[in-house]
């Protein structure tokens, strides 16, 4: 399979950074400031999704019809102040991109969310300059996951055809989004507890051999 794969795309939140810790941060502020309690429930229902979408699910969640933006954007400065002090690479993610970048094979990533934050968190890590062909975000597609949109930009910015490339995701909304644009599949659930269906391997981490092996890398 290796061989066939031109180039990797990775998902950024949960996936490449774990920057869930400070999204749930956020999330339970948010929740208190509004007199609720944010839940593992209201967790799997937001993990991997739109800002768009988010602010639809913020609404009802907080019954709060027609204020999702402005809930949206209170969640974005929250989670901003929250990734100052930096966010954790995932197991397995800062060795898997050398791999890959030693290969020789183009390497980007496609996020479901604002690119501000996006640059934030891969700055902190050191990640921003000089390890990624193309950053995609939300900002930059008319149609986010689990459209295909965020990751055919990256293919066609790193030069390779879908069919060639393969995606590394955490969340179903990403795993559809990947499938819908012809890639392989590699999904790391953020949940281990949470199915998800359609990828063309599925692990327990990035640190797991058959990725490496799979993306031709090992």
């Amino acid at each position: 399979m290796g061989d066939r794969i031109d180039a990797v795309v990775f998902d950024n939140d949960g996936l490449l950074l774990d920057t869930e810790d400070a999204w749930t941060r956020a999330e339970t502020a948010l929740f208190a400031r509004h007199g609720s309690t944010f839940t593992t429930e209201h967790k799997r229902e937001l993990i991997g999704t739109s800002p768009a979408t988010s602010a639809a699910k913020l609404e009802v969640m907080l019954d709060m019809p027609g204020r999702g933006a402005a809930l949206m954007d209170e969640l974005h400065d929250l989670v901003m102040e929250e990734t100052l002090a930096g966010v954790p690479p995932r197991p397995g993610a800062l060795e898997l991109l050398e791999a890959v970048r030693a290969a020789g094979k183009p390497v980007g990533v496609a996020s479901n969310s604002a690119r501000a934050f996006v640059e934030r968190v891969l700055s902190g890590a050191g990640l921003l300059d000089g390890h990624f062909g193309v950053v995609v975000t939300a900002d930059d597609v008319e149609n986010p996951k689990p459209a295909p949109d965020l990751y055919l930009a990256a293919c066609a910015a790193l030069g390779a055809e879908p069919e060639r490339a393969a995606a590394l995701e955490d969340s179903a909304t990403g795993v559809a989004a990947a499938r819908a644009a012809g890639m392989f599949v590699v999904a790391v659930p953020y949940f281990p507890d949470l199915p998800i269906d359609g990828a063309s391997l599925t692990v327990e981490s990035l640190a797991d051999p058959r990725v490496a092996a799979a993306l031709g890398v090992a």
